[in-house]
This record gives structure tokens, C-alpha cells and sequence, in this order.
């Protein structure tokens, strides 16, 4: 392979490449004669486009084809998101070429795309997409898997390397960060209520769910949602009131509190705001909107990392949603360079914010859980969140499948929580029972007012949550496998030790082929699903509610087996 590259300032390049076992890595060297913030730099190659269908990529969801070299399929990634990584698929769902690069903090972006000239695929990985501190020298690897194995498979290597050999260690995930959630956001939006609270956290806790979340709206009087009343982070007296007392009263119902903060805005209507005046990303804002802090200043770090710790602190909170952490980037009204800063590079100020924030918290509550939200999900950031969910999707069981698959494939060890699950309580219980089986592969997270469900709803909830607790270790645990990603995944399934549980969203053949047990979940528009090599198995089907509908001896080795929409089939 022939590697290419290009900067707009003086510097003395080198790569040097080796292959071990399928897998090619191209180390990248770089020095310049003085400190310097490096311009963008390139690296380019090509690879034939033999047996290639698609692209992966944990940022592109929707439109995976292989496009042409003049607008190449791009995953940017910096610190706080997505990451650098990028796959190219077979036909089959195989590996053909997984990029990934070691420095997952700084700016880069990776690009392919097909040159009409010689059926080639153009590869482009671009250093220092946005500015960082001067540096006299730079070092990063290219990792090149060009093995023959199962897409999924060559995404987890590039995640195993990130930690193992790159030093990007996770956080640890406490076991209450995987169990069923209620958050209030869409159920309750900022009309919060203390007695209210304390009855939903009651059915929830009756559900199987184990933690509420409590998002925006305690910290103003107003409820017209936006973000021009955050940055002070007082409890609003005419809501919560106590929130050290309603946090207790949560506890003595058996669950545990999230509290959700807003982490770079600050609203004009806080009192904060003026005191801050200058140090923010996005300049002065005007009226009804929310300036975003420049943590380049110690000041704006201090007071942030101050505010968590006191309200983990003095209100005994079980973990926190730190939102919008993405929000830190530069703008054109940013100021460029200003003396009372500390540090130079956003980039490095962001990690130095996260990694002040967390070092404080675990001193007070060493099981903390920090939700991230999609898009800071990458290896780096992955230091400081033990909870990484799917981004906003309401009543979207499409996006929330797509993603929650997405996360897991890249994300380790750590939980992967759905977005909050919302439906229309006038729905079929079928079409509502689909937003859970969207999400089996993921740690649920339930935003209905339960009181204001209808009765089978309610049912099927409780099913639904008691199949996921009683299934977790093979749900979360085991290896989990997406057909057909360019088409949102027709097919997931996870396995362990000799059981499979599949969720059919699109393609109802299910490849039951040596294993012992199957459970297979029916989430498309048919009433049938076909169990191949299951000849000679038991098999029951319940429907939505948990409710035997019929059951058998599997006769033939492509059984067709009727199955209720959102309704299951238990093979062994």
C-alpha cells in the first residue's frame, strides 16, 4: 500500500508501515522547526473496489453507499464527537477495510470514496481539522484492518485496540447503569412535581425500572422549555422546592436520582451570565438565548466542576445527565486569543473540564453514573461516562434501533441506554410494544406517564421489562450481530453460551443453526417468521402481552411459525 501526504506548513513527515496478521498500521511521525498550531494535514491511498457494497460509520445512520471521490463519505471526529473510525462492507457483511486512528481526541477526519477512473476507492484520513495547541511534533497510527471476518467484528478490534494499546481506558459502569430507567422528559417536560414524581417513580419501581431521571425544568419557574434560564443551577422554589428532601423520598421508594444539567449553556436570564461576560464560545448572546462557556478559562472550569460536586454532594445524588457537551466548538464569534486563559486548545479544555469534573465526583460517590448522549461517544470521552444514549428520537423505534446497535458495536463495556421511550397511548398495543422491541439490545429507558396508560399498555410494558431483566446477560453480554447495516439492520441478534435471542425487523428468516436455544422477537409487519435448522425443537409463541398463542414440534428445517406482530417464539 502507498501512502501519500500533504500540509500547508513546513514539515518533515514520515510513515512507516507494518502488517501483522491482516491488519496494516501506518505510523505517522511529524515535525516542524518550532511550535506551531499545525494546518491540516493529509494522508492518502487507494485500494481496489473489489467485492465493496457500503460504508459504516458510527456518525452516518442513513445513506451508507459507496459514493464517488468528489464527495467522498466523511466521519469527522474530535474529543466530544463521534470517532475516528470508518469500515468499508462487503456484499455478505464483511469486513473489507476498517480505518481507525489512535489519537481519537484531537480533530480528524476520515473520507473514502470511488474514483471513476480506475474503480479504485480513495482513502483519506485529514489531521487538524479544527486548531489545537502548538506542538513541535505530532505522532499518531492508522490502523488498517483489511481481514476477511464479519463487520461487527472488525469495529470491536478497532474498540479493544483504542483501549488496550492507546490508552484510552474506559469508565467503570456501576450495575445500576444497566437497568431499566423512567426519565421525565417526555412524560413530564419541565412540569415538575414533587408528589407527582414520587407516585411515578412508585409504578416504575413496580415495572422493573430501577433509577428516574430528572431532567430539565428543575432549576427554573419558567416552562417554556429552551435554555435561557440555565447557568445558576438553583432548585426553583415553585417546583421541587427541596431537593435534598424529594431525592430521599425517591431513596425510601427503592430507587435511585439522575439529575440533568445543561453543561455549556448559560441563559441571559441567569444571574451567572454578566459574571461571565467574554468568556463565552459563542459571544455575548442576545436576548432568550443561551451563551455556550470557552472552558480555555480556569475560572469557567472551577465554577462548573463546583456546581456537580455541591449538588452530588449536599443532595445525595445517584448520577448525573451531563447534556449538550458537544455544544463546546469554536465559532466565528469566538475570541481567538485572550490572556486569561489557561489553555490554548478547546479540545484539551474540554478534557481538562471532564477530567476535573470526574475526579471530584468519584472522590464523593465512587459509583457514580454520568450519562453522555449521543454525539460524545468516542473512545476518549468514553473516560469520563459510564451511560452513552441514543440522541433525541422521540416515538422513533427506526432511529433508536439504528443507533442503540451503532453504540454497542463501538462503545465496550459500557451501557448504552436507548433514547427515552415515548408513544401515543391511543396506539395499538402491537404498534406501542414495537418502541420496546427497538430497544432489547440496549438498557431501556421509559418516558410515559405509567398512571395514564391504558391498561394493556401497562401490561405489556410489565412483559416487556420483565423478559429484558430476565434476558439482560444475553441482551447486553452477549455478542451481538446486525445484518444487513446498509438497510438499518433487518436482522439483530445477541448470543452466549448456546442461546440466541433475534430480533426480526424486516427479514423474518432466522438462522437457528447450532444452537441450543432460540428466542426470537417479531418486530416487522408480519405475522410469520421462518426458523431455519430448528428441526426437531419445542417452540411456543406469546404475543405482546406474554400470552401463549400457540406452540409445537419444529418439523422441517425451514419452518414457518405464526407469530403476533411485537410477539415472540421460544425454541430449545
Amino acid at each position: 500500500m502507498i501512502f501519500d501526504t500533504k500540509t500547508d506548513l513546513a514539515a518533515e513527515i514520515n510513515i512507516t508501515e507494518n502488517e501483522c496478521g491482516g491488519i496494516i498500521f501506518a505510523e505517522l511521525r511529524v515535525k516542524y522547526p518550532e511550535a506551531v498550531v499545525p494546518g491540516p494535514l493529509t494522508v492518502n491511498w487507494k485500494i481496489p473496489a473489489t467485492d465493496i457494497y457500503s460504508t459504516w460509520s458510527p456518525s452516518v445512520r442513513t445513506g451508507r453507499s459507496i459514493d464517488p471521490d468528489w464527495w467522498k463519505k466523511k466521519t469527522e471526529s474530535r474529543l466530544v464527537e463521534w470517532m475516528p473510525l470508518h469500515e468499508i462492507v462487503s456484499l455478505s457483511g464483511h469486513n473489507r477495510m476498517c480505518i481507525a486512528v489512535s489519537d481519537a481526541a484531537t480533530p480528524v477526519s476520515i473520507a473514502t470514496g470511488l474514483c471513476e477512473e480506475d474503480a479504485c476507492l480513495d482513502c483519506v484520513v485529514e489531521f487538524f481539522t479544527k486548531p489545537i495547541s502548538p506542538v513541535t511534533e505530532y505522532k499518531a497510527v492508522i490502523r488498517l484492518d483489511m481481514r476477511d471476518i464479519a463487520y461487527e467484528d472488525s469495529i470491536r478490534s478497532a474498540v479493544r485496540w483504542w483501549e488496550e494499546s492507546c490508552g484510552y481506558k474506559p469508565a467503570e459502569v456501576p450495575e445500576s447503569a444497566r437497568m431499566p430507567m423512567d426519565s421525565l422528559w417526555y412524560s413530564f417536560h419541565q412540569n415538575l412535581i414533587p408528589d407527582d414524581i414520587i407516585s411515578e417513580c412508585r409504578r416504575a419501581k413496580a415495572l422493573g425500572m430501577d433509577t428516574v431521571l430528572i431532567d430539565d425544568g428543575w432549576q427554573t419557574d419558567d416552562n417554556g422549555r429552551g435554555y435561557s434560564y440555565c447557568g445558576d443551577w438553583r432548585v426553583a422554589k415553585s417546583k421541587i422546592g427541596d431537593m435534598r428532601g424529594l431525592v430521599d423520598r425517591i431513596h425510601a421508594e427503592g430507587m435511585k436520582v439522575i439529575l440533568w444539567f445543561c453543561v455549556p449553556y448559560v441563559g441571559i436570564h441567569s444571574d451567572c451570565y454578566r459574571r461571565f461576560s467574554g468568556m463565552y464560545l459563542n459571544g455575548d448572546s442576545e436576548p432568550e438565548i443561551a451563551s455556550v462557556f470557552d472552558p480555555r478559562y480556569a475560572e469557567v472550569r472551577e465554577y462548573l466542576t463546583d456546581i456537580y460536586a455541591d449538588a452530588v454532594e449536599n443532595w445525595d445524588l445517584d448520577g448525573l445527565k451531563l447534556d449538550f457537551i458537544d455544544s463546546f466548538t469554536l465559532t466565528p464569534k469566538s475570541i481567538e486569543y485572550d490572556l486569561r486563559r489557561d489553555i490554548v486548545s478547546l479540545e484539551d479544555a474540554v478534557d481538562t473540564l471532564m477530567s476535573g469534573i470526574m475526579t471530584r465526583l468519584r472522590a464523593i460517590k465512587p459509583d457514580i453514573m454520568i450519562e453522555f448522549r449521543q454525539t460524545y461517544i468516542g473512545p476518549a470521552i468514553r473516560g469520563y461516562g459510564n451511560m452513552l444514549r441514543v440522541g433525541d428520537c422521540p416515538a422513533d423505534p427506526l432511529k433508536n434501533r439504528s443507533d442503540i446497535v451503532n453504540l454497542r458495536l463501538t462503545s465496550g463495556k459500557t451501557a448504552v441506554h436507548s433514547d427515552m421511550l415515548m408513544w401515543n397511548a391511543d396506539s395499538p398495543v402491537e404498534i406501542a410494544a414495537l418502541q420496546l422491541c427497538s430497544v432489547l439490545y440496549g438498557v431501556p429507558q421509559i418516558s410515559m406517564r405509567i398512571d395514564r396508560l391504558p391498561s394493556e399498555h401497562v401490561e405489556m410494558l410489565k412483559f416487556y421489562l420483565d423478559f429484558w431483566r430476565s434476558h439482560r446477560e444475553i441482551l447486553l453480554d452477549g455478542d451481538l450481530y446486525a445484518k444487513n447495516p446498509e438497510s438499518e439492520y433487518s436482522i439483530v441478534s445477541a448470543r452466549k453460551d448456546g442461546t440466541a435471542i433475534y430480533t426480526s425487523y424486516t427479514d423474518p428468516v432466522i438462522d437457528c443453526g447450532g444452537l441450543d436455544k432460540i428466542i426470537a422477537v417479531n418486530s416487522n409487519s408480519s405475522d410469520t417468521l421462518i426458523l431455519r435448522g430448528a428441526s426437531g425443537k419445542r417452540y411456543k409463541t406469546v404475543n405482546c402481552l406474554g400470552k401463549e398463542c400457540g406452540s409445537g414440534i419444529v418439523d422441517s428445517s425451514l419452518f414457518e411459525v405464526k407469530v403476533p406482530v411485537a410477539g415472540m417464539v421460544f425454541a430449545e
